[in-house]
């Protein structure tokens, strides 16, 4: 190349560290019947790729020459001739490397969250809500039997230990028996961490999860979140994340739990709800309260049904609590 660019021979050896015997020896050789096969296939690629506007690449390019043109050659050769003579297919687009699949557990809600007693069934779910100092993420876990929050945690950012840490207070709360409570969460990377799911399970929880991306499955909590939109969050502009995090307890512990009145509780409070039925199982539970019906019929339709009269009971009083400063306030959001 150096000798056909103009430069004298003898400068072209010397740099090379060739003879110039050997030189003209080479240039005097007849072209090797493969040398002549790669540059008609060099040829033949060249045109393909100019046909393809300049998109293939050597497996198309490989591909063209075996089924378009019906040439015999070796995809590593078209891959070869293409590198000497310059030429490159478009890049594709990069795969998406898919994780693991991590282990979920099953559905065992099928939308159906009623339940007879307390702590059969919980369900819980993550809320965000920005302030002007960043968002605030609120954790809660719901007993589904009295709509009652057993647990929460507040935090500036969304881990595994923010749900981790709303269970671990429903379970120090309530110290459901072991298999007798379902956990149910959605697929967030929050409840199928390690962290979550191993503390539901040495608690003796059973872990239930719905679909993935359908809230209905979880619709109890996601109508919690939405009555806790309205009536706080949405009510003002937040300045600071302890602002907007004492509100929120404030809401969860004494206005949802203590004060306010759920349709489909009979218009009790959750912990009102919770009182008086655990009154009623223990007056039917005690034979010195015990009012049969007449032999033969009962409310159920079934002989033997038990009817008690339960004196109505008085509205729980508001308990104040102190976990972060400056909460148990009443008027701090109400009046927004």
């Amino acid at each position: 190349m150096m000798a056909t660019e103009g430069l004298p021979v003898q400068l072209a050896t010397r740099v090379l560290r060739v003879s110039e015997s050997g030189f003209y020896d080479w240039r005097s050789r007849t072209p090797s019947a493969r040398s002549v096969r790669h540059a008609w296939l060099t040829d033949t690629i060249t045109a393909i790729h100019a046909s393809s506007h300049g998109t293939y690449g050597s497996r198309r390019v490989h591909a063209e020459l075996s089924l378009g043109c019906g040439i015999s050659v070796g995809h590593g050769a078209v891959e070869l001739l293409m590198n000497r003579a310059g030429l490159k297919g478009l890049p594709g687009h990069k795969s998406r490397r898919l994780r693991p699949e991590t282990p979920t557990a099953a559905d065992l809600v099928n939308r159906d969250f009623a339940r007879p007693a307390r702590d059969r069934l919980w369900v819980t779910d993550i809320t965000e809500h920005p302030t002007r100092e960043g968002k605030v993420y609120c954790a809660v876990v719901l007993d589904t039997f009295s709509r009652r929050v057993v647990g929460w945690s507040i935090d500036s950012s969304q881990t595994a230990a923010l749900v981790t840490n709303a269970l671990s207070m429903a379970i120090g709360n309530r110290q459901p028996a072991a298999g007798s409570t379902l956990i149910h969460s959605d697929h967030g990377v929050q409840f199928t961490s390690w962290a979550f799911t191993q503390r539901a399970r040495e608690s003796g929880l059973v872990p239930s999860m719905g679909s993935i991306g359908d809230c209905y499955d979880n619709a109890m909590i996601e109508s919690f979140w939405g009555r806790m939109q309205t009536e706080l969050l949405n009510r003002k502009k937040w300045r600071t994340r302890i602002e907007l995090a004492n509100a929120i307890f404030e809401y969860l512990e004494i206005f949802h739990n203590r004060q306010r009145r759920h349709s489909a509780l009979g218009m009790l409070t959750p912990i009102e709800y919770e009182t008086r039925q655990t009154t009623i199982q223990q007056v039917a539970y005690n034979p010195a309260t015990r009012l049969h019906e007449p032999r033969g019929t009962s409310v159920s339709g079934h002989p033997g049904m038990l009817l008690c009269r339960v004196k109505p009971l008085r509205p729980s009083p508001p308990v104040v609590g102190a976990l972060l400063p400056g909460c148990g306030r009443s008027g701090d959001w109400r009046s927004a």
